[in-house]
């Protein structure tokens, strides 16, 4: 640890010694941020926020931000992992060597849950496992296709709904309730 009080912590890699200091640029030992040695100036670091826009094809974020040096959102190399659903949410950016086309997304901001009156709602739970499918909701699972429906409620009521329905059965096929109404 130097004992220059703006030091953080001093790290030795590959043979060279680099200081911390409070502003988070690392420089060689012996040289401070604010005073870099004559004739030379460090970078100024640009961080941004901006917004993940899609994927590029080779799989890559596309993000968007102001002062984006093109129209159409730029790809971004990133450090933690985006997925489809992280589409719209804001990011992070640095730029590689303060060049405003080469983003690198550091992170994803977390969205203000206190602005939020609607309760999250509970994920819906699938499994399989190569013999039964279970699909498990708290309100209500519906099937649909076309004009085809069977809805599974809450209140444990089955409603089967279509054009044509057709029940067939090679044994026996019952039809069991507390009444049977038919028409």
């Amino acid at each position: 640890m130097n004992s220059n009080n703006t030091n953080l912590l001093e790290a030795e890699t590959g043979g060279q010694t680099y200081s911390v200091f409070d502003e988070l640029v690392a420089v060689p030992a012996g040289e401070t941020a604010g005073n870099p040695p004559s004739g030379r100036t460090w970078p100024e670091a640009h961080t941004l926020v901006g917004k993940v826009c899609g994927f590029a094809p080779t799989g890559f974020p596309l993000v968007d931000f102001s002062g984006n040096p093109r129209r159409e959102p730029l790809p971004a190399r990133h450090i933690c992992p985006i997925a489809a659903a992280d589409l719209g949410h804001d990011a992070v950016l640095v730029f590689e060597n303060n060049d405003l086309a080469k983003p690198i997304v550091l992170g994803l901001l977390q969205p203000d849950l206190t602005e939020t009156t609607e309760p999250h709602p509970t994920p819906v739970n699938v499994s399989l496992d190569g013999k039964q499918v279970t699909l498990t909701a708290e309100n209500e699972i519906v099937l649909r296709c076309g004009k085809a429906s069977i809805t599974l409620t809450r209140a444990g009521k089955v409603l089967i709904s279509g054009e044509y329905l057709l029940s067939r059965s090679e044994g026996v096929n019952r039809i069991k309730g507390g009444s049977v109404q038919i028409n």
